[in-house]
């Protein structure tokens, strides 16, 4: 048991961490914090907020539902809170009524990003994936740059089979970051698992860029070691582009033996530092 300015430092650490941690908030309202509420001064909102998704998460729907309470008191027209109801909804798996409310949250103000991707979140949890779908490319048309919600659609197309779809939302993020060596490891992935010439040279194209960026991106290695081979198989591939790419994988290959080969190394010299470490405190220990 902590006392209460040390338990609502911990809970502000897990927030600014952005660190959920659920059953652990759950620990520190219980042993420290629910009989002291009115003690917590300018955080015990934001606290009351934290614990309730906590206890959404952990099933403790009597101490979300607690907070809640208090929460609308305080809040009573706040779409923030009444989000957290649609929260608490979600958790009891009452999906038709949470999508009810947050259709009127919509309603009542249509520019809240949240709340639209909150449906989303309700409809892919009813596995109602073109639903989803549809509700996040009307909302990818308002907010454009919104890249974790290209990568969530791009999610969501993959679960259907639509992989030229999602290769597009991988383009759209790429556009916003083309630095980024995973999006581009991502985009060759699909395309690769698309299969086809044309799709096989972009995900070629796409893992050599991620490569430029992370040389040590062994996926990305992998991936273009396999996408070469494949390449050399299609008969169209003339004899000179076949002897590239049989370099270009040879060369993947030795390039992921060299860093499995350094990091076997080094597991061994770790290995060797515990043992000397134990070695010595057993001698220590000895005298």
């Amino acid at each position: 048991m902590v006392n209460l300015s040390e338990a609502q430092e911990k809970l502000k650490k897990y927030r600014e961490d952005n660190e959920r941690k659920s059953k652990e908030v759950l620990d520190i309202w219980d042993s420290s914090l629910k009989h002291k509420i009115k003690h917590l001064g300018n955080d015990r909102y934001l606290i009351l907020e934290q614990v309730l998704i906590a206890a959404c998460d952990c099933n403790r729907i009597d101490v979300a539902k607690s907070c809640l309470q208090m929460l609308l008191k305080k809040f009573p027209d706040s779409h923030r809170v009444r989000r957290l109801a649609v929260t608490i909804l979600q958790a009891e798996e009452k999906y038709d009524e949470a999508l009810e409310a947050l259709d009127k949250l919509i309603k009542a103000d249509e520019t809240n990003a949240q709340t639209r991707k909150h449906k989303v979140a309700v409809l892919k949890a009813k596995c109602q994936i073109s639903e989803a779908i549809k509700e996040l490319v009307d909302y990818l048309k308002k907010f454009m740059v919104d890249q974790e919600g290209w990568q969530e659609l791009s999610n969501l197309y993959l679960l259907e089979g639509e992989y030229a779809k999602s290769a597009y939302c991988m383009e759209e993020m790429i556009l916003h970051n083309s630095q980024n060596h995973l999006y581009h490891q991502r985009h060759a992935d699909i395309r690769y698992t698309h299969g086809g010439v044309d799709n096989l040279e972009l995900a070629r194209a796409h893992y050599s860029y991620a490569i430029l960026l992370n040389p040590n991106n062994i996926r990305a290695l992998y991936g273009l070691y396999l996408t070469a081979r494949s390449l050399i198989g299609f008969q169209k591939t003339t004899q000179s582009k076949k002897t590239t790419l049989k370099k270009v994988a040879t060369l993947s290959l030795k390039r992921i033996e060299h860093m499995y080969s350094e990091k076997k190394q080094l597991n061994k010299k770790n290995q060797l530092y515990v043992l000397e470490t134990l070695m010595g405190s057993l001698h220590l220990s000895l005298n």
